[in-house]
């Protein structure tokens, strides 16, 4: 069977919990939550959901269990969980801006605003998913810093950037420097496509692999348990 490029984003959204252990997960947009959900059915059966208010639930969304709003900051701050957040910028450190475009002092554009983006990045493992990837997004600095990257974080206790997963491939932070490398291409996108579409110089190996396949119970778990309407294309329109 074809897979899609939104079907190659959830595998390598679900692969930024492979070992996570029994972790929080907090996937913010469609194609996370699907990613989640599946990682949660088949490689990392100890991985907890939430309902993004009070409950735990299992993968089909049947509670499991309570998680108040005082034990989730418990949570938070004790690195016991995994988010993957959206940025409407980030540069080649990892730092992320969801608040305004353009100079604090006078935005060209008002956005969602700070909100938890430090403590996030400052307290536990942090990815990002990008649903278009493009060089308004992947910028050389970006206009206010929101989550915090790997040139500030000072050595906090549990600052730790997983991968940013776009639609055009894998990007982690295993360099010298911690700055911005090209993990995996999704099927179909060249090298030069990703270098097009960023702002900033990635680091890039001379062989690059390809997103991995999803097996065929995966396939199945995403087109006929999870996410049976095919919502995950609309987040994806590549």
């Amino acid at each position: 069977m074809t897979v899609t490029r939104a079907e190659y984003c959830v595998i390598a959204c679900a692969e930024t919990w492979r070992g996570a252990g029994e972790v929080l997960a907090s996937p913010m947009g469609l194609v996370p939550s699907v990613g989640a959900r599946l990682a949660r059915l088949t490689f990392a059966p100890e991985l907890l959901l939430t309902d993004g208010e009070a409950m735990l639930v299992a993968a089909d969304g049947t509670v499991e269990g309570w998680l108040p709003y005082r034990r989730h900051l418990d949570v938070v701050t004790g690195g016991r969980r995994h988010v993957m957040m959206g940025a409407s910028q980030i540069d080649r450190f990892g730092n992320q801006n969801i608040a305004c475009v353009g100079p604090w002092e006078k935005p060209r554009r008002q956005l969602l605003g700070v909100r938890g983006a430090p403590v996030n990045t400052l307290n536990n493992p942090t990815s990002y998913w990008v649903p278009r990837h493009s060089r308004r997004v992947f910028v050389e600095r970006v206009d206010m810093v929101c989550g915090v990257g790997h040139d500030r974080a000072a050595g906090a206790r549990h600052h730790r950037l997983g991968r940013v997963v776009s639609d055009l491939g894998v990007f982690d932070f295993d360099t010298p420097d911690r700055s911005m490398r090209l993990a995996s291409l999704h099927p179909g996108v060249s090298v030069e496509e990703v270098r097009e579409a960023t702002g900033f110089a990635l680091t890039v190996a001379d062989e690059v692999p390809y997103t991995r396949e999803p097996a065929p119970d995966e396939l199945r778990l995403i087109r006929e348990v999870i996410d049976p309407a095919g919502s995950r294309a609309r987040e994806v329109d590549r």
